[in-house]
């Protein structure tokens, strides 16, 4: 997941960028409303962590701005203004949650797998890269139109690189989100399944595509959906918040 911290407190800033990279998630810190404008225009983050007291934009003219813009990103407000009346506010201006300060870690991470939960809901069931579609409600996956037969946890590692949009997957992200295992677990499962897609989704490919695998290995970092001939067009969606949440 991409997550976006714009958090003026340096010290907090950096403390949450590190906490949620240990949790497997691509995060960017900034320290204003302009640059946090900016940054969400240009990457479109799945999450935001907003805090409300910042230097150049407050928290809630970034709101404001993004209203009607970035439909498809989540907002996580911090606040330290204990008010309800500024809870509604942000809520009302678009906000999903907001966390008051001082919050425990565990809490935002628990709010941020919430949030994923809830965007779940109302994505598109299909999933498409390249010649591979996957229909998530019909559990179903084709290539070239034609039908691969998956285990349920190839159909979860399957799903998850293709939520990632492109994106590279590392070993212990894969662990962690697909196997509900300690990323220092000392086991090979994620490299036997990968091959095992390899093969499925290989034995279904065009001639076209024969020169490139639909799944690459990125040396010295992980697995991402491949970006070859037949492989270039990766729909936008979330990350799925069933193995975010350890469904």
């Amino acid at each position: 997941m991409r997550v976006l911290i714009v958090e003026d407190d340096a010290a907090l800033g950096l403390f949450l960028q590190k906490g949620l990279k240990l949790e497997g998630h691509e995060v960017t810190w900034v320290g204003d409303g302009e640059a946090a404008l900016v940054h969400a225009a240009e990457h479109r983050p799945d999450l935001i962590v907003l805090d409300l007291s910042l230097p150049r934009k407050d928290g809630t003219e970034v709101l404001e701005e993004m209203r009607g813009r970035h439909d498809g990103t989540s907002v996580l407000v911090l606040t330290g203004r204990s008010q309800v009346e500024e809870r509604i506010k942000c809520l009302n201006l678009g906000a999903d949650d907001c966390l008051l300060k001082p919050f425990s870690f565990h809490e935002l991470t628990a709010r941020c797998r919430a949030l994923l939960r809830r965007r779940e809901q109302f994505a598109d069931p299909v999933l498409r890269h390249g010649d591979v579609e996957m229909n998530r409600m019909e559990r179903r996956v084709v290539r070239n139109g034609r039908l691969v037969e998956l285990t349920v946890k190839e159909f979860a590692l399957l799903e998850f690189l293709l939520m990632r949009r492109g994106r590279c997957c590392s070993r212990s992200e894969l662990l962690r989100e697909v196997w509900q295992m300690s990323p220092d677990a000392g086991t090979n499962v994620v490299d036997v399944y990968v091959n095992y897609l390899r093969k499925k989704l290989s034995a279904m490919s065009s001639d076209e595509d024969a020169g490139g695998s639909v799944i690459e290995t990125v040396r010295g970092e992980g697995y991402r959906m491949g970006i070859g001939k037949m492989a270039a067009r990766v729909s936008e969606y979330p990350v799925s918040a069933a193995a975010f949440a350890g469904a």
